[in-house]
This record gives structure tokens, C-alpha cells and sequence, in this order.
């Protein structure tokens, strides 16, 4: 697409845009009565208009029911809470491109990613090592170290980080695919498991996730994933491309609210295998869980990684908002993301101050660009708070916006650009 850096060409795009009404179906945050540049959904996505309605009809089928909420009632509301999760799993699965059976909402991630290793890193005294991204997220960081520990290993010598080469790119922190793929052929005689981001929370960068999954099977290296930053951003075929196992939050691009409730992936080709796991009474067959028998028998699919009672508010609230995402779809969302971050470079590049650390190849990023800012970052990231519009600051010098298909507008992005003139 070319661009036009006027407010009449950001209004002429949103005019033509077909998801524009999915504004209308969030709460936008407003100062002094009006709304503000929201580009924070990487970190914490808008909340949706029917949140509130959903969560209400769980608290009134409680006030009225009590413990009979749980089951199937004439009076009760649409979905017995017994069940409930079952009714976000065509979406989810949709969302992540995978068979229903294969998700399961749940947990929070580093709880989920615990679980899942429990299942998936089996190391013996050959293939003991895990492969992963230096720099992801630190909670994934803790867990794999606690894990290592857990299983009497050394952290050193069990855990090998793929970091970026010293090719230009390296002070960006990109890491290209081929590395990654390089990494796994040469430990591939020691590797137990592989488990990394699929889009980097700190650079933007989106991996090539279908390809470095390949070269983990050829190797028969189980590969698990962390979406947080990939769900709802950017198509996923997380079953075509033979991913082993995944995991992600939802309170980013799914907007199901502040410390929303995970889930987790796991490929049908382990539905029937009896892998270890850490159980609890939800994962038991559902037909025989009241039962209360000695034994663990796991559900089918990923429901068998289910431990405890599910929170049915929080699902509530999933749910309401996992509908949006799947009601507008990835195709239409991610096309539009694609001309929404376009343009945000695109009225960023006359500015020498800020250097993109996120790939300028749309096929390597979501909706997130990762503004590095050497001088004044911290100056410029309090004044574009000042000015309305929300993105985040990490240390030491990063700035990060996400302009959101569902919500965010080009008129949206096109202020970013006057605000930036107006600074520097």
C-alpha cells in the first residue's frame, strides 16, 4: 500500500476498513471525556462492551443456584458450569488453528508451561538439554531453570539459548530462522525438548514457527510454543504444523481482562499416549470424575492437562471475549493489522531519533512495532502519555506500540506521527 502522511487519508482508510464497527464493541479508556490513543494491546487488550453482561449471568446463576449452577437446570443459565469451558473451544481453536480437541482453557501460562513439561521434557542421561531463545520472556526463563533443578540438573550445561549473530542485525536482537534450525541439528543427539516465544514480546519479531517445527520433528524433538505475544495477532496452524505443545495468555490481543485465564495446546498425536503428567480431579474422564475412584484416568485431549476446578467467572469473560477474535476473523484481522502497523512505520520513518528494533518484513512481525530511542526515550514516552496515547516503556530505552485491528483506527496512527513532530 502506499501512504499518505494526512489526517484525510488516515479518515479515508478507516472509512474503507470492514472491521471498523469492532471498535463499537469495546470500552475505549478516556481523559477529560475523551477517548484515548489506546496501543497497549500487547500488553493489556480493551475491554469488550458484553464483559460485563457475561460476567453477570455467571453471578446470577450463583445467587440463584448455588452449587446447582454446576449442573444442567431448566432455570439455570445457557451453560451448565460443568461443562462450561467446552463452549470456548471451537473459538480458541479456530484462533490457534487447531482440532478442538487439542485446546483446553485453563490456568495462567508459566502455570500451564509447568504442567506441560511435566509431560514433554523427559530428559535421560543422552538427551537431557533444553533449546530456547535467549532474551524470551523471563517467567519462561524461571520456569525452565526451576524445571532443570526440579530433575537435579545443572542449569549451565542443560539449558542452550539461541542468541543473535553478530551480522548488523545482532544489535536489533533479531534472530534469524536458519540459526535456529542450525542450533537444533547440532544438539539435536542431546536435545530433550525445544521450547520457545513465537513472536519475541521485547523486539516484535515473529518467528517462522511452521519451519523451525519441521526441522524439530525430521529430528523427533518435541516443540512447545509460548504465544502470548502471537495469539490473536498473527494466523497460527499450530495442528498443521505439527507444533507438540503450547501455551499463551489472554489478556493481550483476546482482551479477556487482567490476569485472564490461560489454556493450552497439545497435538492429538499425544491424545493417546500415556505421557506423565501432574493430575487433578478436572483432568479425569468427565463421565466418571464424581466417581471419586482411586486412579487417574485422564480425559481425552488437552482437557486431561486440567488439574483443578475451573473458574467459571474468569471463563465468562474468555469467552465473551474469544468470540469477538474468532467472529472477525485472523484473515481479515491480520490483513488489517498488516496496513495499520504499515503505516505507523511509515509516519515514524522521518524521524533519525528512533530506530525500529522490530523486522521491517511484515511477515516478520504482528502489530507491534519496538521504538528504540537513545536519547530523551523516557522524555518522549511520558510526553506521548501526556498527549493520550498509551503504549509502554522497557528498560533500558524501548518503547513499544501496537495499533490493534479491533479496536485501534489509522486516525489512531496518524496522531502518533503529529504527536512525534510536535516533540522532536
Amino acid at each position: 500500500m502506499n501512504y499518505e502522511n494526512s489526517l484525510a487519508f488516515a479518515q479515508q482508510l478507516d472509512q474503507a476498513d470492514p472491521l471498523r464497527h469492532f471498535r463499537d464493541r469495546f470500552h475505549i479508556p478516556k481523559r477529560d471525556g475523551q477517548p484515548l490513543i489506546y496501543l497497549c494491546g500487547n500488553s493489556l487488550g480493551l475491554q469488550p462492551k458484553t464483559a460485563r453482561d457475561a460476567l453477570n449471568r455467571e453471578l446470577n446463576t450463583w445467587q440463584n443456584l448455588g452449587v446447582e449452577g454446576w449442573f444442567d437446570q431448566p432455570e439455570a443459565a445457557e451453560q451448565p458450569w460443568l461443562s462450561y469451558h467446552a463452549t470456548c473451544k471451537d473459538a480458541l481453536a479456530h484462533i490457534v488453528g487447531a482440532e478442538p480437541s487439542e485446546v483446553c482453557p485453563m490456568n495462567a501460562l508459566t502455570v500451564n508451561l509447568h504442567l506441560l513439561l511435566a509431560s514433554f521434557y523427559k530428559p535421560t542421561e543422552k538427551k537431557f538439554r533444553i533449546l530456547t531463545i535467549k532474551g524470551d520472556f523471563p517467567s519462561d526463563q524461571y520456569a525452565l531453570e526451576t524445571q532443570v533443578k526440579h530433575h537435579g540438573l545443572d542449569v549451565a550445561k542443560t539449558i542452550i539459548e539461541i542468541a543473535p549473530q553478530d551480522d548488523g542485525e545482532s544489535t536489533l536482537g533479531l534472530i534469524h530462522t536458519t540459526d535456529i534450525q542450525k542450533a537444533i541439528v547440532e544438539h539435536a543427539d542431546s536435545l530433550a525438548v525445544i521450547w520457545m516465544s513465537g513472536l519475541n514480546y521485547y523486539t516484535g519479531q515473529v518467528y517462522n514457527m511452521a519451519a523451525i517445527a519441521e526441522t524439530a520433528k525430521l529430528h523427533c524433538i518435541p516443540i512447545g510454543l509460548d504465544l502470548a505475544h502471537a495469539i490473536g495477532n498473527v494466523p497460527l496452524r499450530l495442528h498443521d504444523w505439527d507444533v507438540d505443545f503450547a501455551t499463551w495468555c489472554s489478556y493481550k490481543y483476546l482482551n479477556g481482562g487482567p490476569g485472564a485465564v490461560s489454556g493450552v495446546f497439545v497435538h492429538q498425536k499425544h491424545h493417546d499416549q500415556n505421557l506423565p503428567r501432574l493430575a487433578g480431579w478436572w483432568g479425569y474422564r468427565e463421565d466418571r470424575r464424581f466417581d471419586m475412584t482411586p486412579g487417574f484416568l485422564p480425559a481425552s485431549g488437552a482437557d486431561g492437562w486440567q488439574v483443578s476446578t475451573p473458574n467459571i467467572l474468569a471463563l465468562a469473560l474468555h469467552r465473551a471475549a474469544i468470540s469477538i477474535t474468532a467472529e472477525a476473523g485472523l484473515v481479515a484481522l491480520r490483513q488489517k493489522s498488516e496496513q495499520l502497523t504499515g503505516f505507523l512505520e511509515y509516519v515514524l520513518t522521518p524521524f533519525d531519533e528512533i530506530q525500529l528494533l522490530t523486522p521491517d518484513d511484515p511477515n516478520q512481525r504482528g502489530c507491534q512495532l519496538s521504538l528504540l530511542v537513545r536519547k530523551k526515550g523516557k522524555a518522549l514516552f511520558t510526553y506521548l502519555t501526556e498527549q493520550g496515547i498509551i503504549g509502554d516503556w522497557r528498560e533500558p530505552d524501548c518503547i513499544r506500540l501496537a495499533p490493534t485491528p479491533l479496536y485501534n483506527t489509522f486516525e489512531d496512527v496518524w496522531q502518533v506521527g503529529e504527536a512525534l513532530r510536535k516533540f522532536f
